[in-house]
Parts: C-alpha cells; sequence; structure tokens
C-alpha cells in the first residue's frame, strides 16, 4: 500500500513539473511575445514585462510566494503542497525559458495556440491535483474577504487583467486575449475530461423493459434502471439510464421511437466515462 501511495505521489509531482514546463514554454514562446496578456497572473507579467521590462518569470514568482503567505494566514494552512509546488514551479520554469525563441509574430496564432499549450500544461498539472498559483490564489482569498463565488471571482480578476491588456496593447491585442482564455480553458476540459466526449442517455418509457433489452441485445450497451415515481400520475417506473458513443445515439432514439413514440428522453454530455466498455478507472494523467 506505501509502495502505492509513493509512486503515485511521484507521479502527481512529474505531472505538476512536466505540466508547468509546458505552460512556461506556451508563455515564453507564444503569449509575451505577441502581447497576448491573457488573463492570470501570467497576463500581469505579460503587460509588465512590455511595460518595464521585468522578466516574467520574476513578476511570477513576486505574485505567487506572497499570495501563498496572505492565504496561508488569512485562509489558512489547507492548501494543497502540490498548489505549492505547482505555483513555485511555474515561476521557475517561465524564468528558466525565458530565452526560448517565438514561434510566431503573428498575434492570432499566437493567441490561439498560446491557449492551446497553456491549456494543455494547466490540465496536466490539475490531472496532478496541483495549481499554477497565481490568480486561482488571489479568487480564494477574494473569495473569503467578499463572500463572492470562486468562479465569479476568477472571472473578475481575469476581466480586469484583459481589460488592462485592451488599454495598454489595444483593443485588438485585448480581443485575442480573450480568445486565447477560451481556447485554453476549453483544452484544460478536455485533457481533464477526456478528448472524446459520449453521450448518457435516460429514457423514461411506458416500454422500458423492451427498450432495454434491444438496447442491451442490439447495440451490447448496458443498461441501468433507475427506480422513479411519476409525480403526476404517482406510478412507480422503471427509468433507464445508457451510455453510448456518439454514432449510436441515432439507433438508440431509433429504437426508443420504434417502441414508445411518446417515450421521454434526455440526451446529455458526458466527458469522462470510466469503467467496462469505456476507459480503464484511473486518476493518473
Amino acid at each position: 500500500m506505501q509502495r502505492k501511495h509513493l509512486k503515485r505521489t511521484v507521479s502527481q509531482y512529474i505531472g505538476i513539473l512536466l505540466g508547468s514546463l509546458i505552460t512556461a514554454i506556451g508563455i515564453n514562446a507564444l503569449q509575451v511575445p505577441n502581447k497576448i496578456a491573457a488573463g492570470g497572473a501570467a497576463g500581469i507579467a505579460t503587460i509588465l514585462f512590455h511595460l518595464t521590462g521585468l522578466d516574467p518569470g520574476i513578476t511570477l514568482l513576486l505574485i505567487n510566494i506572497p499570495l501563498l503567505l496572505i492565504c496561508g494566514f488569512v485562509i489558512g494552512w489547507r492548501f494543497s503542497w502540490y498548489s505549492v509546488v505547482g505555483g513555485l514551479a511555474t515561476s521557475g520554469w517561465v524564468y528558466l525559458t525565458g530565452h526560448i525563441s517565438p514561434w510566431t509574430d503573428d498575434p492570432i496564432l499566437g493567441a490561439l495556440y498560446g491557449g492551446v499549450v497553456t491549456g494543455v500544461g494547466i490540465g496536466i498539472v490539475f490531472r496532478s491535483r496541483g495549481s499554477t498559483g497565481g490568480t486561482d490564489l488571489a479568487a480564494s482569498l477574494l473569495r473569503r474577504l467578499t463572500g463572492l463565488p470562486f468562479g465569479q471571482a476568477l472571472l473578475l480578476i481575469d476581466a480586469t487583467i484583459v481589460g488592462a491588456a485592451a488599454v495598454v496593447f489595444g483593443p485588438d491585442l485585448g480581443m485575442y486575449a480573450l480568445l486565447s482564455i477560451f481556447v485554453t480553458t476549453r483544452v484544460i476540459d478536455y485533457v481533464q475530461e477526456g478528448l472524446f466526449s459520449v453521450k448518457a442517455i435516460i429514457i423514461i418509457s411506458e416500454q422500458s423493459e423492451a427498450i432495454a433489452q434491444q438496447i442491451l441485445h442490439d447495440l451490447e450497451r448496458g443498461v441501468t434502471y433507475l427506480h422513479s415515481e411519476g409525480g403526476f400520475s404517482q406510478k412507480p417506473r422503471k427509468t433507464l439510464l445508457v451510455v453510448v458513443s456518439r454514432s449510436e445515439i441515432i439507433p438508440v432514439k431509433t429504437l426508443v421511437q420504434k417502441h414508445d413514440p411518446k417515450a421521454f428522453v434526455i440526451v446529455v454530455d458526458a466527458h469522462e466515462v470510466l469503467g467496462e466498455g469505456f476507459k480503464e478507472l484511473s486518476t493518473t494523467i
């Protein structure tokens, strides 16, 4: 058990260091040289670099270290050690990779590919249960001091940084920064949840038994019975839950219509499905 825990811990540290390195490369090779201040501490570092020449890695250290200390005293020392490592590693890698040559001088490409590269890096850090620090810590502090939800606090901080970028660099580069933020968040989701999303289908029907049997035999997909009760009729019934690939959505809807045209069907995204018939259950990167 101890060996397994040690292996998982080492894997997490490797993931944090690798992810923070990829993030740093995206910042130095794509975002900073093209003046893409895509929110977060890196956005502040980008603005200050072009205004004062201050190294982005130094800026990140000057942001992360005080924030870690302030959050520790105000919120409590409950932060994961992995978050501390992630914040300091990102700052260090940004400093060490500061000499890297820009990959493009096109700000649109810098915004798009910068979003992709930093999104991959941050996603790996998150999957390793770490954090890159910066505005994540600031948002936690703002939530504690003002009562704002974390998401709103983070949005407020990033919007302020992007607004500052629009003032310093011009409205076009401000919009490119927003584009980069959007790409980054989408890529983070893909890294954490899986690139190939599947669908979860909930079926409420009087013919649930017949539908379930045909899904089991024709599509060879598992079906789960959810014992439910109609709110209006007060009648007990079996609600079906089935997870399928995108290509199997139409066949499922077709066979449901065949058995019960009045059935109630809900199709929702399931970004990551772990277990038999899909991906092996694992929390490692």
